[in-house]
């Protein structure tokens, strides 16, 4: 084993001892790659197997906000998430510690139970509006949670402006598109139906939904917030979307209003910019071609 390896398998041995004390010798690890800037382990002991991620001491506050919201979720008693067991610090490096979740083949009706399940986890409101009462990520991007009691309102200024404004920083977009943003701010009131607020999953694609010992969805990676539930159904069509029994099963759950479909893309345009300020200017052009559609 090579220091490096020796050193990663004393940290993983720590935060073990951390939260479940005597653990006797690990079975097995599987290391895993999670964005751009995890690292994370599947590890194997006699009494169960756990999941274990961890940063290289940047994006401090990130896991604490993913075990709050995670447990969010799982006091809904909607959809099932993984059991937090630790979150903390060790050597410099935030981690998190999870029930690892078994899986089995997927069920027949995993999409149309996955739809009746996120309609009823949108069930859940607030009597603060939108928001939350603390800011959380979105991948490595910091997502602003103030609340606000108007929710169209709140998805332009936390949502949409909030990282146009980083990308204008960092000079990632140009004034020209910047000002065709702020025509836009204008018109979104007029296009997007201002619901009362849902609680979100918040990164809902398909690499974050997993199959359980059920055959049925377990939710990971939540990025919280009561929002815009349109906001969350347009984000799953994102990389290619859901089976059309996901779709219709939530809607008879919970009805979409008429027209969501051209509205798709002005939701979309939130992970698009976060996208450019996380990985660059190859995401622009999708950018650019909603806002030319609405703003032209």
């Amino acid at each position: 084993m090579s220091s490096q390896s020796q050193e990663q398998y004393q940290f993983i041995e720590s935060i073990l001892q951390q939260n479940l004390g005597e653990i006797g010798s690990i079975q097995d690890f599987q290391f895993f790659y999670g964005g751009n800037f995890n690292l994370a382990v599947r590890v194997k002991l006699k009494q169960g197997e756990y999941f274990i991620k961890w940063n290289q001491g940047d994006h401090e506050g990130l896991f604490p906000a993913e075990a709050k919201n995670l447990a969010l979720i799982a006091s809904t008693s909607t959809v099932p998430v993984p059991q937090v067991l630790g979150v903390g610090q060790l050597d410099e490096k935030e981690y998190l510690m999870m029930e690892c979740i078994p899986t089995a083949e997927k069920k027949d009706n995993y999409w149309s139970d996955f739809g009746q399940k996120l309609a009823q986890l949108h069930h859940s409101s607030s009597k603060k509006g939108h928001g939350l009462d603390y800011d959380n990520f979105i991948g490595a991007a910091k997502q602003v949670n103030q609340w606000n009691q108007n929710g169209v309102n709140f998805f332009i200024q936390n949502r949409i402006k909030a990282q146009v404004d980083t990308a204008l920083y960092h000079r990632r977009i140009d004034g020209d598109t910047n000002d065709a943003f702020e025509i836009l701010y204008e018109k979104i009131p007029s296009i997007i139906p201002n619901e009362t607020s849902a609680l979100l999953h918040g990164d809902l694609w398909s690499g974050n939904a997993m199959v359980n010992q059920h055959g049925l969805v377990s939710l990971v990676d939540p990025s919280c917030y009561y929002g815009l539930r349109e906001a969350e159904i347009a984000f799953t069509t994102m990389f290619g979307g859901f089976e059309k029994e996901f779709y219709e099963a939530y809607n008879e759950s919970f009805p979409i209003t008429k027209g969501f479909h051209e509205r798709i893309p002005l939701y979309n345009l939130y992970p698009l910019m976060v996208h450019v300020n996380l990985f660059g200017e190859g995401y622009l052009p999708a950018v650019r071609k909603i806002l030319d559609s609405y703003v032209g």
